[in-house]
């Protein structure tokens, strides 16, 4: 067997029957066999869509996605969405060519340090030498991305041993000496997370990303409700636990809800569950949480301590770990002397009303349209089964402190690294992991031109998503930084008056669609996911409004452009609204 045939048999054998790639004259043997091949190939119009499309078909399906690029400039295009799923800890392979062996290091035509490029972005990476490493090269780095904390892994391939001729042998063991990801958490510091939480009152559960990974949603619903906390998450865990619930306080943050923030301000009890504590989660990590007791459950034990000191540790999976934390507090509320040990119900009763007093005050009739009443409508007119995708800045922050989602893997986005230009490939990844599944993007019109040309691989494999692009002719969260912290010196961040987004859609053979005012998106959005056709629709937003935040650098309770909030805890200790005592806008 060649090297070439080799990769296609072994990515197969792990269950791969897609990939989103781009070829190049050093890929020529690989593709050669492609041809051949029953495995579906998606030809997209630039590499990072390849990668970002890869991605979105993990995050959707919890598969493991593949993506494949030449050598060179192709690998130096995957690279950006490589490292989009590094920060978001989504399993994703990247195949990338590379020169003959003989070649390397020889500044040859199109050569590229593909292993040092993504050293620093991968879990791991190979680069295969001979033909015969190449089973054993795919089959450990899939086990890699998909177990212990996820995450990409490349394979840098040379030409020649695409090439190369071998006896292949299925019957093989992997050997990965050093790498053994702790699973089951410690049962001491498990005992002791609960008797902490039995002992506070005021319990506040983040959920982050690692939920979803780990697939443990059910287990972050039957904790909160066993001790009565609410549940906040950071963007990737937005889905995890379902936003309409009354324990729900939506997402924590720069840009997150207040009442989240005010409440993870106010807990005694702060139960942290696969979140690495970004800067843009906690704010000022002197002032987060001061209150709080700090228990970390988290896959990585890189993460424990990496960016907030915490009381109480766990490394282990979090199902495994939830799990077992459920069983030890049951048992030992059933051995407590009083029925009420742990959180008062007057906490939940609080959280209940206080969220009601955090809703903020939206405009729904407004022309040009307010964002939030675009993405009502786009609530209104989809289900919650369907996955939405969004792109990075302030399209991103109105569908995530906005949009109500109830279900894991339906609300995908570049957490991390904040990548412009995923929202668009990932819906197409998540579209074709999940064919039956309605698919939209949100996109913003600076985002969305930096993948425009990939309308003609929706079209050309006729992937029916619905891209929304929210119109405001302006780099959105850049602009509302400068408006906010800058003076109002607006510069580079107006985009102009081009393109006509329609157009551009038809000229790729896509619908396309423009919606100025209130009650249009709903309409036009239902036709659109009836058609069963690629579709854009072009939504012209009013480039004045923004989202009130948390500056950089400041406490998660010091929201610029919010309203006051004065409420008053029933319990023991009284609620001290930040807001209140500093007089806040």
């Amino acid at each position: 067997m060649k090297g070439g045939e080799a990769i296609i048999k072994s990515l197969q054998d792990q269950g791969v029957d897609i990939v989103f790639g781009y070829p190049g004259g050093v890929l020529l043997p690989l593709y050669d066999v492609i041809y051949d091949s029953d495995l579906k190939h998606i030809l997209v119009r630039h590499e990072q869509c390849a990668a970002h499309a890869a991605d979105g078909y993990a995050r959707a399906s919890g598969k493991v996605g593949v993506c494949i690029g030449t050598s060179g400039p192709g690998a130096t295009n995957l690279v950006t969405g490589i490292a989009t799923a590094y920060m978001d800890s989504s399993p994703v392979i990247a195949i990338a060519g590379q020169v003959a062996t003989s070649l390397i290091g020889n500044d040859a035509f199109q050569e590229v340090d593909t292993l040092g490029l993504t050293m620093p972005i991968t879990k791991h990476n190979f680069q295969a030498m001979k033909a015969d490493e190449i089973p054993g090269i795919i089959k450990s780095a899939f086990y890699i991305a998909s177990t212990g904390r996820q995450g990409p892994v490349a394979i840098d391939l040379p030409k020649d041993v695409q090439e190369e001729e071998f006896d292949y042998n299925d019957k093989f063991q992997i050997d990965l000496p050093g790498y053994k990801p702790t699973r089951k958490g410690h049962p001491l510091q498990v005992k002791k997370a609960s008797n902490l939480i039995l002992k506070s009152k005021k319990p506040v559960i983040l959920a982050g990303g690692g939920i979803i990974l780990s697939e443990s949603s059910e287990e972050l619903m039957s904790l909160s409700k066993l001790i009565n906390a609410p549940v906040t998450t950071t963007l990737m865990g937005k889905g995890s636990f379902p936003e309409d619930h009354p324990l729900s306080l939506g997402m924590l943050g720069m840009h997150g809800r207040k009442v989240a923030n005010l409440v993870v301000d106010e807990c005694d009890c702060l139960i942290v569950i696969g979140c690495r504590f970004s800067d843009r989660t906690t704010g000022k990590v002197e002032e987060f949480a001061p209150n709080a007791e700090i228990i970390h459950i988290d896959v990585d034990p890189a993460e424990i301590g990496k960016n907030i000191s915490v009381d109480v540790p766990i490394v282990g999976d979090a199902k495994i770990v939830l799990s077992n934390l459920i069983r030890t507090i049951s048992k030992l509320k059933e051995k407590a002397d009083t029925p009420q040990k742990g959180s008062s119900p007057s906490w939940a009763e609080y959280i209940k009303d206080f969220k009601i007093n955090c809703i903020p005050r939206l405009s729904y009739e407004d022309v040009p349209l307010k964002p939030q009443q675009v993405i009502k409508e786009i609530r209104d007119s989809i289900d919650y089964e369907a996955v939405v995708t969004t792109d990075v800045g302030q399209n991103q922050m109105w569908m995530a402190h906005y949009f109500t989602s109830k279900i894991p893997r339906t609300f995908l986005s570049s957490g991390g690294l904040g990548t412009m230009g995923f929202g668009f490939p990932a819906a197409m990844g998540a579209k074709v992991a999940l064919p039956e599944s309605d698919v939209v993007a949100v996109c913003g019109d600076g985002g969305f031109l930096m993948v425009s040309q990939d309308l003609a691989t929706v079209k050309e494999y006729d992937i029916p998503v619905v891209i929304c692009v929210l119109d405001n002719r302006h780099l959105g969260m850049v602009a509302q930084w400068q408006k906010l912290f800058y003076d109002e010196r607006m510069s580079h961040t107006h985009l102009g008056e081009v393109p006509d987004f329609v157009k551009l859609a038809e000229a790729f053979g896509v619908q396309g669609e423009r919606v100025e005012k209130p009650g249009e998106m709903e309409e036009t959005l239902k036709w659109a996911l009836k058609s069963g056709e690629p579709t854009l629709i072009d939504v012209i937003i009013d480039p004045d409004e923004i989202l009130p935040m948390v500056p950089p650098g400041c406490g998660l309770t010091e929201i610029v452009g919010e309203y006051k909030v004065e409420r008053e805890y029933p319990g023991e200790i009284p609620y001290r609204s930040p807001l209140k005592e500093e007089g806040g806008d």
